[in-house]
């Protein structure tokens, strides 16, 4: 398989855990999104994704884009072991667990929201970065207290196995540090960082050891 990645994009993060997670072997695609205008934007790549956006995934030449469709395709084209629960109630707490951060608050925090706020509507990097954690900082209570009020949270974010939302929670962690919000009134999260920072498929994962680091 061959990932189409940004190595600080928080999709592509959640992806190249999961890959991890199922032992499967994959080979990395880089697509600077800043060098060269932003090499997404490019008429080649528009040919592999017309949203040029990161990541595709392209598995013996069948392109998946969206980083969540993408992990469920994982999940079901490579069972062992799984990215959700068996059951549906708890596929459904998963699901609703990271598509509070794919879904809710990384769209309004990514480069090309981001961009526009600069380029067109003239907001300084100050007002920038207040937006960037203003959105974060709605997200972290809410996550807190889903994790944190239900039984079904375990070592992970649900049992003790991690699933699709712990691949998302990681990823959106890394941003939150890279802009110093407090994580001191989330414990549960913290937790949850720290037992999933000690699996290979997520250290492996991180953003500073991707070829395309900088």
């Amino acid at each position: 398989m061959k990932l189409y990645s940004y190595f600080r994009s928080s999709a592509a993060y959640r992806v190249r855990i999961a890959l991890n997670l199922k032992g499967i072997p994959w080979e990395t695609v880089p697509v600077h999104l800043l060098k060269h205008g932003g090499e997404h934007l490019d008429e080649q790549y528009r040919q592999i994704n017309p949203a040029r956006m990161v990541p595709v995934l392209d598995d013996d030449g069948a392109i998946l884009t969206q980083s969540l469709a993408i992990m469920e395709y994982l999940d079901e084209t490579h069972p062992t072991p799984p990215l959700l629960p068996s059951d549906p109630l708890g596929r459904a707490r998963v699901r609703a667990l990271a598509q509070t951060i794919a879904c809710d608050v990384h769209p309004l925090n990514n480069l090309r929201v981001l961009r526009y706020l600069v380029g067109t509507l003239g907001v300084d990097e100050e007002a920038k970065n207040a937006w960037y954690v203003h959105w974060l900082q709605q997200a972290l209570p809410v996550l807190e207290a889903e994790l944190a009020g239900n039984p079904a949270t375990g070592r992970f974010c649900h049992g003790d196995i991690p699933t699709i939302a712990d691949c998302c929670l990681i990823p959106q962690l890394f941003n939150v540090r890279r802009f110093n919000v407090d994580l001191t009134p989330y414990p549960t999260i913290v937790r949850i960082d720290a037992e999933c920072t000690q699996l290979p498929a997520f250290v492996d994962a991180h953003p500073a050891r991707q070829p395309d680091a900088e």
